[in-house]
């Protein structure tokens, strides 16, 4: 038994049962603090960007819905609900159709010999070449010119009279084409145009992904007697097919909503597309709705079924490539 303390009062024998309380209180606090430390902190730290994504991405775009439903004007602002109406006009503007319509041919005509090239180019690259650096630096060179500038450049190489295309036609016995007057001639020089400003920057991506197959794959190939072609039919094309999925489906998105080029090919800037709106795109019929004639909700209308089409060939790439990769 313990003594007596000094002044007649006995020690104590163990701690206060309110003191253990406050321990187990405080052990509990932390193990919840430690827990939501580890489950809550990346929701914390990508949180930025769904709210900057918020403001300034899902706002403006439900915003466009409730303005695509109203008589919407620059200066008088909201002049009352019309339900369906501005889509109702959209089914049956022709201006809307002859947009859809240049935008899918000029989408097809850039697209498709952008992708193929840059997959060729990739190969060179891919291979040990002396320079590589050099020409790597190259194909990146037209993505980072200035839109302005290319506008000046390629306008000078398809003008109708003094155009340095022409002049190689005429060359070769070739009649000179009105670049700009005919429609489907526009969309062939808006297509080199795209072509030039962004093949060099699929082509670095290929590259990426061309570089990450492992070589022992090609060294085997090459022990059986497999070829070049061969190799890249047979390795290089499967084991790059996700990164070709992305690319088709950027460029996809990309092309659906194309407005720079063929705007700046336009001299009169009236976003007009040509004297015939023969390359008017979409985009460009979005602007020229809105802000050109002020009528903000029918151009929110067209804008709105623009974002429908790209979601609709967007669903469609991935059941496509599903399709491909279950068959392989």
């Amino acid at each position: 038994m313990t003594p007596p303390a000094r002044g007649g009062t006995a020690a104590p024998d163990a701690a206060p049962p309110d003191t253990d309380e406050a321990a187990r209180r405080r052990e509990r606090r932390r193990t919840r603090l430690a827990h939501l430390d580890v489950k809550g902190s990346p929701y914390l730290f990508i949180s930025p960007f769904f709210l900057l994504f918020g403001v300034f991405g899902l706002f403006p775009l439900l915003y466009t819905v409730w303005v695509s439903l109203h008589e919407w004007s620059l200066i008088g602002g909201n002049e009352g609900f019309v339900g369906l109406a501005n889509y109702e006009r959209l089914i049956t503007d022709g201006k809307f159709w002859n947009a859809l319509y240049n935008t899918l041919g000029i989408f097809v005509i850039a697209v498709v010999p952008q992708l193929l090239v840059a997959l060729f180019l990739a190969d060179l690259l891919n291979r040990r070449l002396r320079w590589s650096g050099f020409f790597r630096i190259g194909l990146i060179l037209p993505y980072v010119t200035s839109i302005a500038a290319v506008a000046i450049v390629f306008g000078q190489l398809f003008g109708p009279q003094f155009g340095m295309v022409n002049y190689v036609l005429e060359l070769a016995g070739i009649d000179p084409v009105d670049w700009r007057g005919e429609k489907y001639a526009s969309w062939v020089a808006i297509a080199v145009m795209i072509d030039w400003r962004w093949t060099g920057y699929n082509a670095l991506i290929y590259l990426a992904a061309m570089q990450a197959v492992s070589r022992d794959l090609y060294e085997a190939a090459a022990l059986d007697g497999a070829g070049r072609l061969r190799q890249f039919w047979q390795i290089t094309i499967p084991m790059l097919r996700p990164t070709i999925i992305f690319t088709v489906i950027i460029s996809t998105i990309g092309q659906m909503q194309l407005f720079t080029e063929p705007a700046v090919f336009g001299t009169d800037g009236a976003m007009n597309g040509g004297t015939e709106s023969q390359f008017q795109t979409v985009m460009m019929l979005v602007y020229q709705e809105a802000f050109r004639y002020g009528n903000y909700g029918y151009g929110s209308a067209v804008a709105w079924m623009l974002f429908l089409l790209i979601v609709l060939f967007s669903l469609l790439n991935v059941l496509v490539t599903s399709r491909i990769r279950s068959a392989t």
